[in-house]
Formats: C-alpha cells, structure tokens, sequence
C-alpha cells in the first residue's frame, strides 16, 4: 500500500470542498437549532402550561409524559435524516474531492 501527502491547503482552496463545508455547516445548524427548540419545549410546557401536559391520554400516562418520550422518538429521527442526507449528498461530494486529491498526489 502506498502513502501519498494531501495537500491538504489545495482541498481546503478547492471551490466543492467549501461548497461541501457551507452546505452541510446549514443543514447541521438547521437540524441543532430545531433540536434545541424541541428539548426546550419540554421545561417550558412543564412550567408554563401544566394543565396541557396534565391531560390523560391512556390510564396513568399524560401528554407531559409522551412529550418527554418523543425527545427520543425526535433524537432519532435527526440521526436518521442526517444519515439520509449524508448518504445521499455529502459522501458523494467528499468522495469526488478525495478521487481528485488521490489523483492529484499520484
């Protein structure tokens, strides 16, 4: 197997690598900032609005209670989405970028 140096100032020049960083820098911020609002609702709507969550939807169970539960339900479907994105967009721009800074250094 042999070794090659990455110019690794070239990638970081090269117009797709930034066009990779920004595009995914977005849709990462987009998805924190909606996670973030999310957990949040949480302590909010247990602070403020306590007859909401106080409802009975199913015997002892409340939507207080599978509000809470949906945060996990929500953390996964992030993780999901990104890998769909990622998969789908990001890998393939990353992959094009090494073939040519592999093809670059041979």
């Amino acid at each position: 197997m042999t070794t090659t140096k990455m110019n690794w100032r070239a990638i970081d020049a090269d117009p797709r690598f930034q066009a990779l960083h920004r595009k995914k820098s977005q849709f990462l911020w987009g998805l924190m900032i909606f996670s973030m609002v999310y957990y949040f609702l949480l302590p909010i709507g247990a602070a403020y609005f306590q007859e909401l969550f106080k409802i009975k939807v199913w015997g002892p169970v409340n939507i207080g209670l599978l509000f809470a539960l949906s945060e996990f339900v929500v953390a996964w479907l992030i993780a999901f989405i990104y890998s769909r994105k990622a998969n789908a967009e990001f890998d393939s721009m990353a992959q094009d970028i090494v073939n040519d800074a592999h093809n670059l250094g041979a």
